[in-house]
């Protein structure tokens, strides 16, 4: 389906991001969670991006109540100072925001209450859980979620390590109705084996619906550069079930 890679030396192609169009998770608006701490921040990862082949970004801070306690109106109001930015240094990247959802008790309150949830495409929602150990409620949520009309995107499934050993949970999620979203550094093994190993596994088994760079700053920017085309990402590519291009 995509033209992924000019032939040089075997198991040396890097990835190409301009295949993909879209990035749908990264955290590139200032000063609101552990991502781009300043605008020019922001700029300078935007600016990597844009260099890497991206035309539309998706930035999804993180909405994390025991952490950062963003709402739609706080990420509106940096998501047009950077806009403002761009335009002003006449660089031509198509920027929207939507959120990285961590599903707690805060999140729950949101569903109870239906106050809308920032979405990345349609009723796509970025969510994430606890990376140390098991959330006993999360597919009570992911149900929830559904139920109001959302498709909950699970992001970085690869990187919750615990469920090396429970692998069965993946395929609920599948069943719930979960989309998957890579995050491509776990393939270069950024995030360490165990991560890498999980990554791989989600690819044999065609788990994966999305893939984003979970960009926070400048190490993961040159981190990216350095991807290389594996077979299993090829194949998954090829297959035309990574959605980027439709967002």
């Amino acid at each position: 389906m995509f033209k992924l890679f000019q032939k040089k030396k075997p198991g040396r192609d890097r990835f190409d991001y301009s295949v993909l169009k879209t990035d749908m998770h990264s955290h590139l608006l200032p000063g609101i969670d552990d991502g781009a701490a300043t605008l020019e921040d922001s700029l300078q990862l935007i600016r990597g991006l844009h260099t890497l082949g991206y035309q539309k970004l998706i930035t999804t801070p993180h909405i994390f109540w025991d952490m950062f306690r963003n709402t739609p109106e706080i990420i509106g109001e940096k998501l047009s100072l950077v806009r403002k930015a761009l335009q002003e240094e006449g660089l031509h990247v198509e920027l929207h925001a939507a959120a990285e959802y961590f599903l707690d008790e805060h999140v729950e309150s949101l569903l109870k209450r239906k106050q809308p949830l920032l979405t990345i495409s349609g009723n796509k929602v970025l969510t994430e859980f606890s990376m140390m150990f098991p959330s006993l409620n999360v597919k009570d949520i992911l149900f929830e979620m559904q139920m109001q009309g959302y498709q909950p995107v699970i992001a970085h499934p690869e990187r919750y390590v615990y469920l090396q050993d429970d692998r069965d949970f993946y395929q609920e999620l599948r069943d719930l109705g979960c989309l998957f979203q890579l995050n491509i550094l776990s393939i270069g093994g950024y995030y360490g084996r165990a991560v890498k190993e999980l990554a791989e596994y989600l690819l044999e088994k065609n788990y994966y619906d999305l893939i984003g760079t979970d960009l926070h700053h400048s190490r993961h920017l040159e981190a990216l550069r350095h991807v290389e085309l594996t077979p299993a990402l090829k194949k998954i590519l090829d297959s035309g079930q990574i959605s980027n291009h439709l967002l």
